[in-house]
């Protein structure tokens, strides 16, 4: 018995240690990737450019946010915007957007086809119908972008072998506990595990908040048509193009992301969302997060720590190695503003994520909005009583 308590105590130590060491492989992998994206000239290649939002309703930096697309330092290019009807409060801030930038080719269409539960893709797919150019820029409604976004995502499409770009997000958070622990998990932990994913298998999966492809590539992975039914569309985008031969590329550009107030419930509810889709789009990686996650395991190698200096040793490379990869990554790499204003969350936000972890594992069910999916197959079926996906599909947007 004694022998298999040591080799129990060991067995954590080790997994321990495991975890810390993927802080510094993460914090390297960030060096590594901004240093040399930042040293590289940008290609010469700005061919003219459909931007396509999908959006559903607004927030507190909507006008802002759209206004941030007419500002861009590129030759040409054209904004449309889709929502679900007339009726969205974002109607009246995209007809105040085309009145205050006439010299931009804006349009906005209302309605789309029904193609699958996800509405964000449906209108996607109308976009993409409308879009009279060959390169097309995916972002969503709550996005902010600097006068340089286009020229910077856009260039690495002039390699033929690039399928999509796909791009970092800084948040802009209200006053809201809520709203800034999601934004420095997002830059301190979520962008550490996509490096990580770069720097070992490749990126083959993109970020929703901004992607760049061309139709061709579009073609190629069967169209928008083809997840229109996906929970993560964003994830699938760039899985398939991947698939199909292309490469997806991170680009060096951030764009910035609204974090709302929420309440308690529908903090949760977004977190555990999240989770799930992560869990289902990746199963292997998401189990693997476990081995990750340094609070945890800290706070369980010092209560088996055969001597209190290993226990303290343990805490202690936790919170060294934690807040370098924080800084690094999401500071002095992507540049977000909330995690520098509001790193010292990040023990808080480690004990929060631990715990969703573990709950993402107790359906295959997602409540959006007040509808109830299940995700078979990575795609979503309405399950509420009373409700069909057809009649309620899900809007796939922040």
């Amino acid at each position: 018995m004694m022998l298999h308590s040591e080799i129990w105590r060991y067995a954590v130590l080790l997994l321990a240690a495991a975890a810390l060491v993927y802080y510094v492989l993460a914090t390297l992998a960030a060096l590594r990737f901004f240093k040399r994206e930042r040293s590289r000239a940008l290609p010469d290649y700005t061919p003219s450019v459909s931007i396509l939002k999908p959006v559903l309703g607004v927030d507190f930096g909507t006008y802002e946010n759209f206004s941030s697309f007419c500002r861009q330092e590129y030759p040409d290019y054209e904004i449309l915007f889709a929502v679900n009807d007339d009726a969205d409060p974002a109607v009246p801030v995209i007809r105040r957007i085309i009145t205050d930038f006439p010299e931009r080719r804006i349009r906005l269409l209302v309605g789309a086809e029904h193609l699958g539960a996800n509405r964000k893709v449906n209108k996607l797919a109308r976009l993409g119908r409308e879009a009279r150019h060959e390169v097309l820029v995916l972002t969503d409604g709550d996005v902010r972008v600097g006068p340089r976004f286009l020229r910077e995502v856009v260039a690495p499409l002039g390699n033929r072998k690039t399928g999509a770009v796909t791009s970092f997000y800084r948040g802009i958070a209200e006053k809201n506990l809520g709203a800034e622990i999601e934004a420095v998990g997002a830059s301190s932990d979520f962008f550490a595990g996509v490096l990580m994913a770069g720097s070992t298998e490749g990126i083959t999966f993109a970020l929703g908040a901004s992607i760049a492809t061309t139709k061709e590539w579009l073609g190629k992975m069967g169209g928008f048509e083809a997840i229109a039914g996906a929970l993560a569309d964003d994830y699938e985008l760039g899985h398939r193009i991947a698939k199909v031969g292309g490469e997806v590329v991170l680009s060096r550009e951030p764009v910035w992301t609204m974090y709302p107030a929420q309440t308690l419930r529908s903090f949760w509810d977004h977190q555990v969302r999240w989770a799930r889709t992560v869990r289902l789009c990746r199963p292997l990686a998401y189990v693997g997060l476990l081995f990750t996650q340094g609070l945890p395991w800290a706070l369980l190698a010092a209560f088996v720590a055969p001597a209190k200096w290993i226990a303290g040793a343990y805490l202690f490379g936790y919170l060294i190695l934690r807040f370098a990869m924080a800084w690094t990554v999401g500071i002095w790499g992507v540049g977000d503003e909330v995690l520098r204003r509001k790193i010292w969350l990040l023990p808080l936000r480690d004990a929060i994520h631990f715990v969703v972890w573990l709950a993402s594992f107790a359906s295959n069910h997602i409540r959006w909005g007040n509808i109830e999916y299940a995700i078979r197959q990575g795609r979503m079926v309405a399950i509420t009583e009373g409700e069909t996906s057809a009649a309620k599909p899900a809007e796939n947007a922040p």
